[in-house]
């Protein structure tokens, strides 16, 4: 049975597990910054968890195509004091930061897992994580947040996409990081177009058993999503939900959703039906 080292815990993957997003950001493209606020970041978790989360998953930096770049500094005022509140739910928690400044003080306050969208290449950020106990997801990234969807080209997207999930891999596994505390993620909508998005989504199964390391996947509310059934950001949960399901099929590990109930129920089924 594949088991996650997650900081604090030890998770089974016996069955996918649901991360629910916290965005303490006031740009966020999915929930309007919403959230951006402690007291309404907590509120939001404990709905978060009482739907069904097993992990959750605080950003303090909008990564959506176009946005600007948040400094360390500023974006640590915005999640620490969230972390540290959150750590009286007992519940593994998770960093969504690129930046070693902020992976720092996000371990030091207790956070379990980091979700790393350039998959640990700022300075200092692949010997940190080594150090801890920390989970760690290595996600694929074309260009940058403010630039990524400009104009994704690739020879092929699965086999470059793949080599780069490879090589992160081999690196963290070379720094000291156990295969145990390792996450991959394809990253959808970072520097891809739809058609880019569409084949890495059918090969996940290939690419799962060629990288033989768990994968973590987030499609929740995507612009793709949006593309295929035409539907605004707050429409996209039934898509969302539909995503979701097909990357449980695909076999993911860890499924990242901001529609948390409505996906513990698909799976639900799912588990009864399959």
């Amino acid at each position: 049975m594949q088991k996650l080292q997650c900081g604090r815990f030890v998770l089974d993957l016996n069955r996918p597990l649901l991360m629910g997003i916290v965005n303490v950001t006031p740009d966020s493209f999915s929930d309007g910054g919403h959230y951006h606020q402690v007291d309404a970041a907590l509120a939001h978790a404990e709905k978060l968890l009482a739907d069904g989360a097993d992990i959750l998953d605080v950003g303090g930096e909008s990564t959506r195509p176009g946005a600007a770049f948040v400094p360390a500094k500023e974006e640590i005022s915005r999640v620490i004091p969230v972390i540290k509140a959150l750590q009286s739910f007992h519940v593994p928690l998770s960093i969504d930061t690129r930046k070693s400044a902020v992976m720092r003080a996000a371990l030091d306050a207790g956070v379990d897992l980091v979700n790393d969208i350039s998959a640990l290449e700022d300075k200092g950020a692949l010997e940190l994580v080594a150090k801890s106990n920390a989970a760690i997801c290595l996600m694929h990234m074309q260009g940058d947040p403010h630039n990524m969807q400009a104009m994704p080209a690739y020879l092929d997207v699965v086999a470059e996409v793949s080599a780069y999930l490879a090589a992160r891999r081999d690196v963290a596994l070379a720094a000291g990081i156990s295969h145990h505390r390792l996450l991959l993620d394809p990253g959808f909508g970072f520097g891809k177009t739809l058609e880019h998005n569409i084949a890495l989504f059918k090969a996940l199964p290939a690419m799962r058993v060629q990288l033989a390391t768990p994968f973590l996947l987030g499609v929740s509310r995507k612009s793709m999503l949006g593309q295929i059934t035409g539907r605004a950001v707050a429409d996209r949960m039934p898509a969302s939900v539909a995503a979701a399901l097909l990357a449980a099929q695909a076999g993911a590990a860890v499924i990242r959703v901001h529609d948390v109930v409505e996906t513990v129920d698909a799976l639900k089924i799912w588990h009864a039906l399959q």
